[in-house]
C-alpha cells in the first residue's frame, strides 16, 4: 500500500515537473488547449498541462532582417541595385501565431516588394539625396501591411545603392562642372565687390584736392622699398591739365605779340622823321 502511494506520488511529481516551464523575460508562450488557442502566458514559471495543452514560444525582442539586393528601375529610367535592412518586433504574440504561418519570411517578402515599388517612384538624384524621406515612407508602408499580424516595423534603412559605371562617370562630370560653375560665380562676385570698392575710393580721392598727391607719395614709398633698378614715377592728371593750360596761355600771348611789335616799330619811325 505504501509502495503504491509512493509510486503515485512520484508519477504526480514527474507530471508536475514536466508541465512546469520557465519563460524568459523576452519570451511569451501561446497556449493551445485541445487545439484551440486560449491565451498567452509568461514570463516566469508557467504550467502547461501535458497531453491537454501545448505551447509555442514567441520572441519579443527586436529582430534585424536584411533585405537582399534588389534590382530596380528609377523614375528617370536608371537601372540600379539597392539593399536595405529592416528592424521589427512582435507586439502581439497571439496574432503572430494564429494569423500567419511564417511571420518572419512574410515580413521579408513584403519588405522586398515594397522596396522595389517605392524606389521605382523616385528619380536617382532624389534616391541618393533624400534617404531619410524614403526610409520613413518604406517604414510606414511595410508597417501598415504587417500590423494585422501583430508585428511592428520600427525602422527601414536603405544601406547600399549600386549605380552603373557609366552613370558614375556622368555624375562625376556633372559634379565637376557644378564645382567649376560655383568657382566662377565666386570669382565674379569678388571682382564685382572689388570694382565697387575701387569706384568708392576713386570718388573719395576726386572729392579731396590733395588726395591724389598723397596717394602718389605713398605709392613711391612702397615702390622705393623694393630693390628695383627701374623706377617709374606716375604723373598726376592734374599736373598734365596744368601744363596744358600753361601751354595754351603761352600760345595766346604769342598770338597777341605782333600788334605790340608794330606799335614799337611805328614809334621808331616817328623818331627817325623828327631827326
Amino acid at each position: 500500500m505504501i509502495e503504491t502511494f509512493l509510486t503515485i506520488g512520484v508519477i504526480s511529481l514527474m507530471v508536475i515537473l514536466s508541465s512546469l516551464r520557465f519563460v524568459n523575460e523576452y519570451d511569451r508562450l501561446v497556449i493551445f488547449r485541445l487545439g484551440r488557442a486560449v491565451g498567452v502566458r509568461g514570463p516566469g514559471p508557467v504550467i502547461v498541462v501535458p497531453i491537454i495543452e501545448s505551447a509555442k514560444k514567441v520572441d519579443l525582442r527586436i529582430i534585424t532582417m536584411s533585405i537582399p539586393m534588389q534590382e530596380i528601375i528609377t523614375k528617370d529610367n536608371v537601372s540600379c541595385k539597392t539593399a536595405a535592412v529592416c528592424f521589427f518586433q512582435v507586439l502581439d504574440p497571439f496574432k503572430v501565431i494564429t494569423k500567419i504561418e511564417d511571420p518572419y519570411n512574410a515580413t521579408n517578402q513584403i519588405a522586398q516588394t515594397t522596396l522595389r515599388s517605392v524606389l521605382g517612384q523616385h528619380e536617382l538624384d532624389h534616391l541618393l539625396a533624400e534617404r531619410d524621406t524614403i526610409n520613413t515612407k518604406l517604414q510606414a508602408m511595410i508597417d501598415r501591411q504587417t500590423e494585422g499580424w501583430g508585428i511592428k516595423v520600427n525602422t527601414v534603412e536603405v544601406k547600399d545603392v549600386e549605380i552603373p559605371e557609366n552613370m558614375q562617370r556622368a555624375m562625376a562630370r556633372q559634379a565637376e562642372a557644378e564645382r567649376e560653375r560655383r568657382a566662377k560665380v565666386v570669382a565674379a562676385e569678388g571682382e564685382l565687390q572689388a570694382a565697387e570698392k575701387l569706384a568708392e575710393a576713386a570718388k573719395m580721392i576726386c572729392s579731396q584736392p590733395g588726395a591724389m598727391q598723397l596717394r602718389q607719395l605713398q605709392t613711391m614709398v612702397e615702390v622705393s622699398a623694393e630693390k628695383n633698378s627701374t623706377l617709374i614715377f606716375p604723373v598726376p592728371i592734374e599736373l598734365m591739365e596744368f601744363a596744358r593750360g600753361a601751354l595754351s596761355g603761352g600760345r595766346s600771348s604769342q598770338a597777341q605779340q605782333p600788334e605790340g611789335t608794330g606799335a614799337t616799330i611805328q614809334v621808331k619811325d616817328v623818331t627817325k622823321e623828327k631827326a
